[in-house]
């Protein structure tokens, strides 16, 4: 419940043995976590307390221990999946702000707000500390293809946020040491997160 209305929450909760590696508020780094939500909340959202509300938020879906936690205030009913050889990403997006990243102005330092793509990946096999963080660079690379091929003329939102799981070493044996767009497992995550963020932002453009 927020501003007096109900609104929904995915869940992803794969339990423990998992890595992952995120920008999000909540969770986010590198660590073990145990679940992830992705909430939709009101726009104008302007709660300064998006960690604790996030923790009450997965403590009121049952959720317990670590986890990670974005908001968007794009619809997440209207979330895409995609898949490619074993690498799945979800995607969920609202591209009604949208930029370049490299863009004129100086920036400034403010609360965090609800990100508008947030992409979610999971891989099966376990990935060393510097993969993780080169399959959120691949990740980002694959969103912002997507953008452009579909003419968004954007590289994408300024509150965007991604997070990428993976096995523990130990659950899933020796970890892949590389998740760059031509390695085996960062050429798989690419296509998935293309075809889900594509999917997503495409229907968003085309009644523009």
């Amino acid at each position: 419940m927020e501003q007096g209305r109900e609104w929904p929450l995915l869940v992803w909760a794969p339990g423990p043995g998992v890595r992952m590696v995120s920008s999000a508020v909540l969770g986010g780094g590198i660590g073990e976590r145990r679940w992830v939500v992705n909430a939709q909340v009101p726009p104008g959202y302007a709660r300064l307390d998006p960690v604790a509300h996030l923790r009450d938020l997965a403590s009121g879906a049952g959720l317990e221990g670590e986890g990670v936690g974005l908001m968007t205030a794009a619809s997440v009913a209207d979330r895409r999946h995609a898949a490619d050889g074993g690498a799945e990403a979800l995607v969920t997006a609202g591209i009604g702000v949208r930029g370049w990243a490299a863009a004129p102005g100086a920036g400034g330092i403010a609360a965090p707000r609800p990100g508008t793509i947030n992409i979610i990946v999971s891989l099966p096999v376990p990935l060393t500390d510097a993969a993780l963080v080169n399959a959120v660079a691949t990740a980002t690379e694959a969103k912002v293809q997507a953008l452009v091929e579909l003419g968004a003329d954007a590289s994408g939102t300024p509150t965007d946020a991604v997070c990428v799981a993976a096995p523990t070493g130990t659950a899933g044996g020796p970890a892949e040491p590389f998740a760059g767009p031509r390695s085996v497992w960062g050429a798989r995550l690419a296509r998935a997160v293309h075809a889900a963020t594509r999917a997503t932002c495409a229907e968003q453009l085309a009644t523009r």
